[in-house]
């Protein structure tokens, strides 16, 4: 009999390939034979398949089956190959539509009991197959509303192999399964907190801080990174959280690409694409595997991937080890992460704003005479050298946080109705400057300031100030105290200020703004 044929995808990190599944029957003893490069989770399938098939009611033939999993070279992890593989063996045998299987992408993992189990990355699983020009794919009834947000495909979810068959041209009597549940797996992650939302409050709730606020509103304008240094209690961490409130909606195909990351990461994703940015604060316990990616089987995304096109915000930043820290500082530059293994290369974006929150020294002391620090002058230095200087080059904004006053909270009761900037009224401005940005962008890859290239600002695009504008700029450069890095920087950030003021081009007076944010923990 001739080969039947279905397909899959294997997932390399996002990067998905196309797996072609073909099923060969012969007059041998009874086995089933998987070849191809498949992982230890793979090559079990042999046994789930076949307790499956029987169990569902629609049992493989009794002789040898021989499944190839096509290229051999491309390496293959987990169990979502079990249904093609299934599938492949019953078109093979003759008891479903081999053109029927042959044009559908299959995708998902089976239980012994012939149920269809949720599977992970099906999201970016789908992706793949849309990109190489597959529209039909085949997944659990669990991943339907997932598989659905790809626009172009048909999708059609089902809750066990008997259904899969059925629906193949199989002739099967489904009341067989009537007794079987579908397997639905965990509530679906409504995606990131929404403006001003109770997850991560609003900005009016800040007290005091002026200054903080406003460099919270030129880090989101122009997608600067952010260092926060101050006490504690003195309101880094309330900060931080309000970011992702003031940030703009992502574009559809941003909100699909964080929607894969969460779905390949092992998150449900609900049948409603999340537009909101994402919000990652790991544990300052947390590994190298574990901020960047990584994984002995399936690579999988880490915190800085899972926040991209949104915040990743490390509290306590120096509690870090040092490796995990200056794990980041390519990803910072190049907005990606690439992962090596032995066996692939995974690629995950990592377009992200970086927020560190610090206390100055271990002790958290602060200025007053009734909580002044302890530590030793070299036990301060060396607390905050913990966070690396290359790191901190590439910080854009550096902010000191006081503590509130009694003063400041007596002038909150006293005037409750004196004018306060919410999360609306600053999303509202910072869309507005982002616009600004992305017209003089236009025809360019980059869409904010934080994105451009340092030439580009210097020369080539004509972005440069001018020299008077930039002599305090210049000097501090001169001096050594600021690194050609650090310029660009303060280049960048100077166009974010004249954008949110409506300056058609930063002066002198935006430019020394920005280095005074730049060089904020200096003084």
């Amino acid at each position: 009999m001739p080969v039947a044929r279905t397909r899959s995808i294997a997932l390399v990190g996002l990067t998905g390939s196309v797996v072609e599944v073909e099923a060969d029957l012969s007059s041998r003893l009874p086995a089933l034979v998987i070849i191809g490069l498949p992982d230890a989770a793979l090559g079990e399938a042999r046994e789930r398949v076949r307790s499956a098939a029987t169990n569902a009611g629609c049992p493989l033939p009794s002789r040898r089956l021989t499944v190839n999993l096509s290229p051999a070279s491309l390496p293959k992890h987990g169990s979502g190959f079990d249904l093609a593989i299934a599938l492949a063996c019953l078109a093979a045998a003759g008891t479903v539509d081999r053109e029927s299987v042959e044009r559908f992408v299959h995708l998902g993992e089976l239980g012994l009991d012939g149920r269809l189990r949720p599977t992970h990355g099906i999201l970016p699983a789908v992706r793949a197959a849309a990109r190489a020009g597959h529209d039909r794919v085949m997944v659990p009834v669990a991943n339907a509303d997932e598989a659905r947000l790809v626009p172009g495909v048909e999708v059609v979810g089902v809750a066990s192999l008997l259904e899969a068959a059925v629906r193949h041209g199989g002739e099967f009597d489904l009341s067989a399964c009537d007794g079987l549940e579908p397997v639905l797996g965990d509530e679906a992650d409504p995606g990131g907190p929404a403006i001003g939302s109770a997850v991560g409050g609003d900005l009016a709730d800040v007290v005091g801080n002026p200054d903080a606020v406003d460099a919270l509103l030129i880090a989101a304008a122009g997608g600067h990174h952010l260092l926060m240094a101050g006490p504690p209690g003195a309101g880094k961490t309330m900060l931080a959280s309000r970011l992702p409130g003031i940030l703009p909606d992502l574009s559809p195909d941003a909100a699909l690409e964080v929607a894969s990351l969460r779905s390949l990461a092992g998150e449900r994703i609900s049948g409603t694409l999340s537009v909101r940015p994402p919000f990652e604060a790991p544990h300052h316990t947390a590994s190298a595997a574990a901020m960047v990616g990584g994984g002995s089987r399936g690579i999988r995304p880490g915190a800085a991937a899972r926040a991209s096109h949104g915040v990743l915000f490390l509290d306590e930043a120096p509690e870090f080890p040092a490796s995990v820290l200056d794990a980041l500082r390519q990803p910072l530059e190049s907005g990606e992460i690439t992962i090596h293994r032995s066996s692939a290369v995974a690629t995950f974006p990592a377009r992200f704003q970086l927020v560190l929150a610090a206390n100055p020294c271990p002790c958290g002391g602060g200025e007053t005479a009734t909580d002044m620090c302890a530590c030793p002058p070299a036990t301060r230095r060396r607390y905050f050298a913990r966070m690396s200087g290359p790191l901190l080059d590439r910080i854009d904004l550096r902010l000191q946080v006081n503590r509130l006053t009694p003063a400041m909270l007596r002038m909150k009761h006293t005037s409750p109705h004196a004018p306060v900037l919410t999360s609306l009224e600053a999303r509202e401005r910072v869309v507005r400057a982002q616009h600004v940005a992305v017209e003089r962008y236009a025809g360019t890859p980059w869409r904010t300031n934080a994105q451009v290239p340092g030439p580009w600002l210097r020369g080539e695009g004509g972005m440069h100030p001018g020299s008077v504008a930039t002599r305090a700029l210049d000097l501090a450069l001169e001096q050594g105290r600021i690194t050609m890095r650090g310029y660009d920087r303060v280049l960048k950030v100077a166009w974010t200020v004249a954008d949110l003021e409506g300056a058609s081009r930063p002066n002198a007076q935006h430019v020394g703004r920005a280095l005074a944010l730049r060089s904020g923990l200096q003084a």
